[in-house]
């Protein structure tokens, strides 16, 4: 009678191994393979955030799968899981990926956090201690300008805005200088990407004017915002080069148009150059 038991028992158990979809007397999944598919998993996250990391201007779904040589279906169900945990965005026709909000903290706490950010902090205070205005370090973030660290001046008036703050490209002295040294169709693309808004009536909205202003940029190596983005508020950029000499952020400062002219600005580059290629190597460390 036991050893019947035992047998009505055992085929119970094998019947509710078959309804959860394994095969009769196969395995139940052990620990280590299910660590093993979610590092994997991690693994392939990682590196497609690492590859979209190397296109601040976005890219198109097609191209990422061909960079990174995976299947299809895998790519396109791995995106769909990093979308909605706010790690990538899509845009225009939901085929182009650049990097989402979540990924963007992220970066910005890393950069906080390693061992170069104390001397971008002391390049950057040095760098106020010398020209007296505020001093940003930014970089491209999608479609928009990312605040990535600051140094404020002793000054009472001063636009503030904390790092991880997002300021539109088209109308700002970093914005402009990061559309100015992309392709021209990858120029297009973003500028596309939403309506072409006039934060002053001084911002450049045409995109005629938009284009001459980008072949300034490029030829003079700088950038500036002539109360484009607020009036009375005017600022320059310069490139932060990376070890291939295209730029990877942008140095900028800012200040009221009444304490800081254009051709006060412009005679700033010289320290405003020096302090770039410092940070450049910097972020390259």
């Amino acid at each position: 009678m036991a050893t019947r038991r035992a047998a009505v028992a055992k085929g119970a158990a094998r019947k509710s191994t078959v309804a959860r979809g394994a095969a009769p007397g196969a395995a139940p999944p052990q620990p280590e393979t299910t660590g093993r598919q979610a590092g994997s998993v991690a693994a392939r996250a990682l590196t497609l955030l690492a590859e979209l990391a190397q296109h601040p201007e976005g890219v198109s779904l097609h191209r990422m799968t061909l960079q990174l040589g995976w299947p299809k279906p895998s790519v396109h169900r791995l995106c769909a899981h990093l979308e909605q945990a706010g790690w990538i965005l899509r845009a225009g026709s939901e085929r182009h990926l650049s990097l989402g909000p979540s990924a963007v903290k992220f970066a910005l706490a890393a950069l906080h956090h390693d061992a170069a950010n104390a001397e971008r902090r002391a390049i950057l205070r040095a760098l106020v201690d010398r020209v007296g205005e505020t001093c940003n370090l930014t970089m491209l973030a999608g479609a928009e300008v990312l605040y990535v660290d600051r140094v404020e001046s002793a000054w009472p008036l001063r636009l503030h805005l904390e790092p991880g703050s997002r300021v539109p490209l088209h109308c700002t002295a970093s914005g402009k200088l990061f559309l100015a040294h992309m392709p021209k169709a990858q120029r297009a693309r973003l500028l596309a990407a939403r309506p072409l808004w006039a934060a002053t009536p001084k911002t450049l909205v045409d995109p005629e004017a938009i284009e001459k202003e980008m072949r300034a940029i490029v030829r003079q190596g700088y950038s500036l915002d002539r109360e484009e983005f607020l009036l009375g508020l005017i600022a320059i950029a310069v490139p932060v080069p990376g070890r291939d000499g295209r730029p990877v952020a942008a140095l900028a400062v800012h200040a009221p148009i009444g304490r800081l002219s254009l051709k006060r600005a412009i005679a700033l580059l010289p320290v405003m150059r020096e302090a770039a290629e410092a940070l450049g190597a910097s972020l390259a460390a």
